[in-house]
């Protein structure tokens, strides 16, 4: 698949994605008078990182003081963030007790920018790319949740291959599958009742 069927396919997922949480907080803020009125949650985020404060999302090796940004830039430091999480409760309506508990989840990272640091510093919203990851969670006893993660690499939406400061597409953490355990504390409303 080239780039530009890349950048559309994203940005047709990104678009996707933000709608659904969209219709789910709306529809949230109305009367939850049915059995399956949290079936779905999430939230969105939208992040600014000022100047000298860019976002790293670990594809480039910042360019020397002694080479310009036209020779070795790779200025995949972002501006913006937009995120998300998104948790869906497919089997809420079955009759069996463990089976309501279960959800899956959904966690990408949307990057904008195109800055180098002590370079190139500006404002520009240019797509760098987004960092996602899915997985599935059962609830258990006091507070306790088992964990499975799929995390994928980073998908680009520009070509940096060439670039001599381009470091690879695995960002900060690289494609990873866990199993694990999550421990809440305190209120953190995560009941689905």
């Amino acid at each position: 698949m080239d780039n530009n069927n890349q950048r559309k396919l994203a940005t047709g997922q990104f678009a996707v994605f933000f709608c659904l949480l969209a219709f789910v907080a709306q529809s949230s803020a109305q009367t939850q008078a049915t059995v399956t009125a949290n079936w779905i949650r999430g939230y969105v985020q939208f992040d600014l990182a000022p100047p000298h404060n860019e976002i790293d999302a670990g594809l480039c090796m910042g360019a020397p003081q002694s080479q310009s940004p036209a020779n070795a830039a790779c200025s995949a430091f972002a501006r913006y963030m937009a995120s998300g999480h998104l948790e869906v409760r497919p089997f809420q309506k079955l009759p069996v007790p463990i089976l309501k508990t279960i959800y899956v989840f959904g966690d990408p990272s949307f990057l904008f920018g195109d800055n180098l640091p002590q370079e190139k510093y500006t404002w520009s919203a240019q797509p760098i790319g987004w960092e996602r990851s899915w997985g599935a969670v059962l609830p258990l006893p006091k507070g306790f949740e088992f964990r499975v993660t799929d995390h994928f690499l980073f998908g680009t939406f520009r070509t940096y291959s060439g670039n001599a400061a381009y470091i690879g597409p695995n960002g900060p953490w690289g494609r990873y599958n866990s199993v694990g355990v999550r421990k809440y504390f305190g209120y953190h409303g995560s009941s689905p009742e």
